[in-house]
This record gives C-alpha cells, structure tokens and sequence, in this order.
C-alpha cells in the first residue's frame, strides 16, 4: 500500500488549497467525493468533500486563517487563533474541524492538526484518528519535504499490515488484508465515521440532539454539538432520545387531533381494534 500521488483530477483540489493559508507540512482529500464508494454514498450528489490540513504552528496559521476565512469559524473565532489551537490540541484526537464551509463551489468540511501530534499518532497509535484514515485510500494534495513527517506516514502503513497479518489466519488474500486494515481503526466506532453519519440525519433530527445536548445560554451551531457529540460514548443514546423527542409529541398531537377528524364513536372503535390486534399478538406470543 502506497500514498497516492496526485494526478490531472487533483487541480479543483489545488484551486480549493488556494483559499487557506499556505504553510502547510500536508494536505489530503479522502472520502466519497474523492474516491466512488459502494452503498447509499454511491449514489450521493455533490457529497462534502473531506480535507485535513497538517501545520507545524497551529496558532500562527489559524491566525492567517482567521483573516482569510473568519466566517469558517464558529464563535470561538472571537476567542482568538491560541484558544482555538489549545481546543484543537488538548481535546479528542488533536484535530479542529470546520465542517459546512462553501468553498469553490464545494461543500467542504476541513480538520487541522498539528504536525507533531499527527508523527505521534502515525508513530505510536495514540487514538488512531488521523493515522487510521491515512491507512485507507486518501489523495494527497500537497505534502513539504519534512522527513519526519515522510518516515512516519510509511511506518504507520508498514504498522497497519503487520497489525493485520497477525489478526488474520495462516492463509489469506490481498483482498482479505484490505479489509482488515480498513477496520483497525474501526474497531470501535471511530469520533469520525459517527460524525459522518451525524451529518446526513434529517435537520429536524439534528436540530433535536442540538436542543438536548446544547446547554442553556449557549446557542451553539448544530455542527459543533454534532461534533460533540460523535465523540462521546453514549452517541446512540443521545440519538435515540433525540428521536423519542420527535415521535412522542407529534403521536400525542396526531391522536388528540384523531378525535376530532375522525369523530368520538370512529376513534373508540379504530382504537378497540388496535388493542385488539395486539391482544391477539401477546396471546400468540404466549401460546
């Protein structure tokens, strides 16, 4: 398995590089915008393209970023370029991301880490995030002469095959030893593939799990407790009661305005044989 090098479809990737800051150790695009995928994402229009941008001074370039591209930025652009690096550096796996930007024509969603915190997990596997996506197929974009950086990207590769010779058996295919390196930073669900499914929920869903997760006063955007939220443990459960919150209400309104479209006698007889049905459904069950 080797970088992919960038070809003649890597120029509407350059033009979008324009737009950032240029002081980048690494630049590369991955995902379903980048690479055709089986599945639902087969047949999506104009998916999110996925950026990450690698910087050797996370403060200094989100400064320049701020001036080029202040909008990107949630409130916590008015905290300044060293906030925001130290929320980008000491939470979750070391990365800031700006999902939803237009940029180009394309809807992007970009992280930023640091290039010290990407060696080390390329090195050491600290969390697997970035260092997991690097050993599936990405396009690199742009790439410096850092020689750390270059020795770390093949011994996270190197890692990923021997990590997955020795979960497979004796004898396997190339195709076997794909897929088992796909999944070793899947092995739980990863911050990022959840962050990804967060995204493509209907808005009102969105907008439910933000209403719940979003404490008073603090009116976040969506995006940012989506994020939140793909990082915590209990995901699922936010998710589930987010879709309890939509369900119970509108069952409660669309039974209360029951008895009125459909008349007091109709609704005592429709509501008889649901219970009915489901006496029956229980006594099968039982018998």
């Amino acid at each position: 398995m080797a970088l992919q090098a960038l070809h003649s479809s890597g120029v509407g990737l350059r033009r979008i590089l324009a737009h950032f800051p240029e002081d980048l150790s690494l630049a590369f695009a991955y995902g379903s915008a980048v690479y055709r995928q089986a599945g639902p994402s087969a047949h999506q229009e104009n998916p999110m393209l996925d950026l990450v941008f690698t910087v050797d001074d996370p403060v200094a370039w989100h400064a320049m970023n701020l001036k080029k591209n202040w909008s990107h930025y949630s409130f916590l652009k008015l905290l300044g370029p060293r906030i925001i690096s130290s929320i980008q550096n000491n939470y979750g796996a070391g990365v800031y991301f700006n999902p939803l930007i237009r940029c180009d024509g394309k809807l992007i969603k970009y992280g930023v880490i640091s290039t010290g915190t990407l060696i080390e997990d390329l090195l050491n596997w600290n969390n697997l995030y970035i260092a997991g996506r690097l050993q599936k197929p990405v396009k690199i974009v742009s790439m410096n002469e850092n020689m750390a950086l270059r020795a770390a990207l093949d011994k996270n590769l190197r890692s990923a095959v021997t990590t997955a010779c020795l979960m497979l058996p004796e004898s396997f295919s190339e195709e076997d030893l794909f897929i088992e390196i796909a999944g070793l930073s899947y092995s739980d669900k990863s911050p990022e593939g959840q962050f990804t499914q967060l995204m493509t929920l209907p808005r009102t869903l969105q907008q439910q799990i933000n209403h719940i997760m979003d404490p008073p006063g603090r009116n976040r955007d969506v995006e940012e407790t989506l994020l939140q939220v793909a990082q915590d443990p209990d995901c699922g459960d936010v998710v589930r009661l987010a879709i309890s919150s939509i369900v119970r209400p509108s069952s409660i309104r669309q039974s209360t305005k029951g008895l009125f479209t459909a008349g007091m006698k109709k609704s005592v007889i429709y509501s008889s044989r649901k219970l009915n049905k489901m006496w029956k459904g229980w006594m099968r069950k039982a018998s």
